[in-house]
């Protein structure tokens, strides 16, 4: 076996890149459970390529065939229904682990220097998986997936002057049609995996140069031994590769779990609608994209006019790529940040959900008026993010007047005199959320002294 990996080792540095990037790569000793969801990603990553390959063998991406293609994986392929259900699932499970993953990041301040470019090629990712995500969404050629790639793809039509080339350039057609289907068959299996694939490991090489974060948020390299050594550090194998088995088991369970018993995840997952092909002339009652998609789907609701709500659903998540530039907090993990600031967290984090949860409703007066509040707390999250950068220097009543009068200003510009009894009720009544969202992350920590005092980050890891 020696004489093998050293007959490879002179042609290729194999034994080197597993010294590097495993046997030799010193990690924080104090990870804890929100570090699974990296590792979780990248099995679930594997799940999508191997089952879509085995799907690609019997689906045909033609609209005469593509919804009877599916059904005949799903009755008479042996083993199909398994494959199916296992890639369906697993694309829902990939965003569930992605969005902790960026969480976890957002808690322990994995984001800040000398990470800013580890979390631009993770957004990067992020955005790959979304169009992952939607151009496989239309290939089962339900209702569903007809109609709702029919909303998305309308709404660059709101794009000013070149809106309908572009529409039609993503369509390749005039009409959601054969075109449609085949190009994003082609990107779907080919073009966007070989990109994801490549941002991962280009992803995995940037963490590696800077070394992976911690819940403390205390840079390990700073304190070595006299060998180079990481005194706070582990080996990542044999250590933490064999801690990750232990989350990879249990994910599996849940994974199967939903697979054997709720594969449609109560219609979440996989649509009741997807289960009738796709019909030009029938528009279904409720049309929504599938649920990880919904949280910028109630903010393009949120706004009336098209144009700037398209700019509003592209502007959430162009947000994220600048916050490393957004907090200037030198303290990274949020074990030693403000009162305020972890108010500032949970407020997100809860409105993040309600954002998705509105984004399958239909819509109506309060939930119409609750996802525009709601859009409101997510952007605002990030200029409080801002305030909270110096707390100790921060002029919060400054910020509070500030982000109040925006609040208002954008109230009076969608403020409507045909507006209803109703509606004129819950604009009035919900105003309430942004004000006390300002309150407490702002004007708490300018009266009581103890939400605004931030602890002392220590020298080396903690247990």
């Amino acid at each position: 076996m020696g004489g093998l990996v050293n007959w490879i080792d002179a042609r290729f540095p194999l034994t080197k890149v597993w010294n590097e990037h495993l046997a030799e790569y010193y990690a924080p000793k104090n990870f804890n459970s929100w570090y699974f969801f990296g590792s979780l990603a990248m099995l679930v990553l594997v799940i999508q390529i191997v089952t879509g390959i085995f799907l690609t063998m019997h689906y045909k991406p033609d609209t005469a065939l593509a919804f009877t293609s599916v059904e005949y994986i799903m009755r008479d392929v042996p083993g199909g229904w398994f494959i199916r259900y296992m890639h369906s699932t697993g694309a829902s499970m990939f965003f569930i682990v992605v969005y902790l993953h960026m969480f976890r990041g957002l808690l322990y301040g994995s984001f800040k220097g000398p990470r800013e470019l580890v979390w631009l090629i993770g957004m990067a990712i992020y955005l790959a998986l979304m169009a992952e995500a939607f151009m496989g969404y239309l290939l089962p050629w339900g209702q569903m997936s007809f109609w709702g790639a029919q909303v998305i793809i309308n709404l660059f039509n709101t794009i000013p002057y070149i809106g309908e080339i572009v529409s039609q350039t993503i369509r390749g057609d005039f009409v959601i049609s054969d075109p449609t289907l085949n190009r994003f068959f082609a990107f779907h299996v080919i073009a966007v995996p070989l990109i994801l694939v490549g941002l991962v490991f280009v992803h995995i090489v940037a963490l590696h140069v800077v070394g992976s974060n911690n819940p403390d948020g205390v840079e390990i390299k700073k304190l070595k031994d006299d060998k180079g050594i990481p005194l706070d550090g582990i080996k990542f194998h044999p250590y933490y590769s064999v801690k990750d088995i232990m989350g990879v088991v249990v994910f599996l369970i849940v994974f199967f779990a939903i697979l054997f018993f709720i594969p449609e995840g109560g219609g979440y997952f996989l649509e009741h609608a997807n289960f009738e092909a796709a019909n030009p002339l029938k528009t279904p009652e409720h049309i929504a994209p599938v649920w990880y998609f919904t949280p910028f789907y109630t903010v393009l609701r949120a706004v009336p006019d098209p144009w700037y709500g398209t700019l509003a659903m592209f502007a959430a998540i162009a947000v994220l790529f600048i916050l490393p530039w957004l907090d200037k907090n030198p303290i990274k993990s949020i074990r030693y940040r403000n009162t305020a600031h972890k108010i500032n967290i949970v407020w997100f984090a809860v409105f993040f959900l309600i954002l998705g949860y509105l984004g399958v409703m239909p819509v109506t007066d309060f939930f119409r008026e609750l996802g525009t509040r709601a859009t409101q707390i997510y952007f605002l999250f990030f200029l409080v993010t801002m305030a909270h950068s110096r707390p100790e220097k921060a002029k919060y009543i400054l910020w509070f007047i500030a982000l109040f009068a925006l609040v208002l200003f954008t109230d009076w510009l969608r403020w409507n005199d045909s507006f209803t009894g109703p509606q004129r009720h819950y604009f009035w009544m919900m105003l309430t959320l942004p004000t006390i969202y300002l309150a407490s992350t702002l004007l708490l920590p300018m009266f009581v002294s103890r939400c605004n005092k931030e602890k002392e980050v220590p020298e080396r890891v903690t247990g």
